[in-house]
């Protein structure tokens, strides 16, 4: 199963007690019955509830870290991503179960130096259906996208276009190289996407491994948020921010073009006027999203490395050509 490594839990926290008390244990037990040295880092994002005082009370061993004010999943990690001091990082949600032997087909991924993480199968509560597995990425338009799931049975080495934040086990150094997260996807949605891309571009290598599986329960805090306009601007504006890092050439420009006629437009031809919003949200971002794309040229350089979307698509598609591939 190869050789095992250290790893350093990072939970990033908001007002989960509740989710804490029920899940933690699973982690606990994962651990131990791997036999690994760890490290247990929760970040509390400003909560409301009893959450530190439960941490404190219950698990007095865990790295208690607490940001001044609430700061998103982005901020919280990196923060925990920060502290952490041993080989591997597995960033965890809340409201995720692992099963007892959860870590031990992952060891064997960092054998290969070029691995930058692996995640497991991400099933419902009830074990009826797969809410996670690979994703295979594709163009689509002017966009590129990675919403097409698929897994391969038995113990294959299946790379994906990027891990989930909710279970991923990530080497360390490439992470922090990284310097973890992308704090401009703040508060939510799409920071894990950028940093696997991020990480295929630098030329490490993301897994899925289907035979390490655990369970995600919706969370009640994650019921109670905003659905409404908020949160359509920030899910849109985070994702012309991705297109707009990492899109180049004359894909980049074309699907600038899009951005500003048939998306805007067909928002507000449904009465959908939050759009304007998102889109000015975006364009404000401007200088932020050139500092990130220098970030990732000089990185590129140092590690002498030249991949872009291009390349993603072309390895994960070679690499499944002719397997047994199966379609959720």
């Amino acid at each position: 199963m190869g050789s095992k490594k250290s790893i350093s839990v990072i939970l990033p926290n908001y007002n989960g007690k509740h989710l804490m008390e029920q899940f933690i244990p699973s982690t606990l037990e994962a651990l131990e019955f791997s036999g690994v040295d760890y490290e247990f880092i929760v970040v509390d994002d400003c909560s409301k509830d009893d959450s530190i005082s439960f941490i404190r009370n219950n698990y007095p061993n865990f790295i208690l870290l607490k940001n001044d004010i609430n700061s998103g999943f982005s901020k919280t990690c990196n923060k925990g991503i920060q502290q952490a001091t041993k080989d591997l990082i597995f960033l965890l949600n809340s409201d995720v179960q692992l099963t007892p032997n959860y870590f031990e087909n992952q060891f064997q991924y960092f054998e290969n130096v070029e691995t930058f993480g692996v995640m497991g199968r991400i099933m419902n509560f009830d074990g009826k259906k797969m809410e996670d597995t690979a994703r295979l990425p594709y163009y689509k338009g002017g966009k590129f996208k990675a919403n097409k799931f698929f897994y391969i049975e038995g113990n294959n080495k299946v790379p994906t276009t990027y891990l989930s934040g909710a279970n991923a086990l990530i080497d360390r150094q490439k992470l922090q190289l990284l310097n973890g997260f992308d704090e401009i996807y703040s508060p939510f949605y799409f920071e894990d996407f950028d940093l696997g891309l991020r990480a295929w571009e630098a030329g490490w290598l993301c897994y899925y491994d289907h035979q390490s599986y655990c369970y995600h329960q919706v969370s009640s805090s994650t019921k109670k948020v905003n659905k409404g306009n908020s949160v359509k601007i920030t899910y849109n504006r985070n994702g012309f921010t991705l297109q707009s890092i990492h899109l180049k050439g004359f894909r980049r420009s074309f699907w600038l073009v899009q951005l500003f006629t048939l998306t805007l437009l067909g928002h507000l031809f449904k009465g959908e006027f939050w759009i304007v919003k998102s889109i000015q949200q975006f364009i404000s971002q401007r200088k932020a999203m050139e500092q990130s794309r220098t970030n990732m040229r000089n990185l590129q350089q140092q590690l002498n490395r030249q991949h872009d979307l291009n390349y993603i698509i072309s390895t994960i598609s070679t690499a499944i050509a002719n397997q047994k591939v199966k379609w959720l």
